[in-house]
């Protein structure tokens, strides 16, 4: 059973079953140029709010050695939040205030209002490596299933090549179950990692 928070901000509801800390293993099957990449991880995630529209993100991720030994693959950080125009009532860029006071919260309509034809919500995940790799995603979020896709990568001159991701994220029988597809090392889009994990909190 899902218990969820009834005091969430609105525009987060729909992310909601996302929340908490989740730890799992998952495996690593990845080829390119006859070179393959495969192993088994472990993997810690957390999703949080701190009373914002949007959904705290971070990960990290260790390799398991035959001999239980872990070895640290990448951390990651970022927010997840649903798209929408912003408004003068909305703060930013960087630390300028919103232009507009209201003192009127978001609500379930105005939430409501967002959803695609589809039957789910436009959403937008900002979210960067340990390696100084930056990617943005743009994608849906249907009930308990997410998938996203890379609309932008940004990498420093030092990092190795990724020019492409998608990602999906699903819950089931109470566990958090993720696959994410890369195009890495000069390599296609191509099944790269997965993983199921389970509530830690």
């Amino acid at each position: 059973m899902l218990d969820l928070p009834t005091d969430l901000p609105a525009d987060i509801v729909p992310l909601s079953w996302l929340l908490g800390v989740w730890e799992g293993t998952g495996v690593i099957d990845y080829d390119v140029d006859g070179t393959a990449f495969s192993g088994e991880f472990s993997h810690r995630v957390s999703f949080s709010h701190d009373g914002g529209d949007y959904v705290n993100y971070a990960a990290s991720a260790w390799l398991l050695g035959e001999d239980g030994q872990r070895s640290p693959l990448v951390a990651e950080t970022g927010y997840w939040r649903l798209a929408r125009p912003a408004t003068g009532a909305d703060a930013g860029p960087a630390l300028l205030p919103p232009a507009e006071v209201s003192t009127q919260l978001r609500t379930v309509d105005d939430v409501e209002a967002l959803r695609t034809e589809e039957g789910g919500f436009d959403i937008e995940v900002a979210i960067v490596h340990s390696d100084g790799i930056s990617e943005l995603y743009l994608g849906q979020a249907r009930g308990p299933r997410i998938d996203i896709a890379t609309d932008a990568i940004v990498r420093p001159a030092t990092a190795k090549e990724y020019a492409a991701a998608t990602r999906m994220y699903g819950y089931v029988d109470g566990h958090l179950l993720w696959a994410w597809d890369v195009a890495a090392l000069g390599g296609e889009l191509a099944s790269h990692a997965s993983a199921r994990l389970a509530r830690a909190d």
